[in-house]
């Protein structure tokens, strides 16, 4: 393991080193997560939240498209709107 120096700001911001970037594939505007543990910090690509949990729900059915999940929406307001005016 190699050790790199870098110096904490004023505001308390630090550089990540460029050798370190490139080994994680940071780019500008990209998220870091800093775990804390054992007085240790360790820095990892954080990732989108979309792509963390991409294919965590599963369905047994086919995918539906945007276009069906709106006419889905607005057939069930319509239908409460409806059962709100009947009560």
């Amino acid at each position: 393991m190699r050790e790199m120096l870098t110096v904490v700001t004023r505001k308390g911001q630090i550089t990540v080193p460029a050798e370190i970037r490139k080994a994680l594939g940071l780019h500008e505007g990209d998220k870091v997560a800093l775990v804390l543990e054992n007085n240790q910090v360790r820095l990892r690509r954080a990732g989108s939240v979309v792509l963390q949990t991409a294919g965590v729900l599963k369905t047994s059915g086919a995918p539906v498209s945007a276009e069906e999940l709106r006419a889905a929406a607005e057939e069930a307001i319509a239908e409460d709107v409806a059962a709100r005016r009947r009560s």
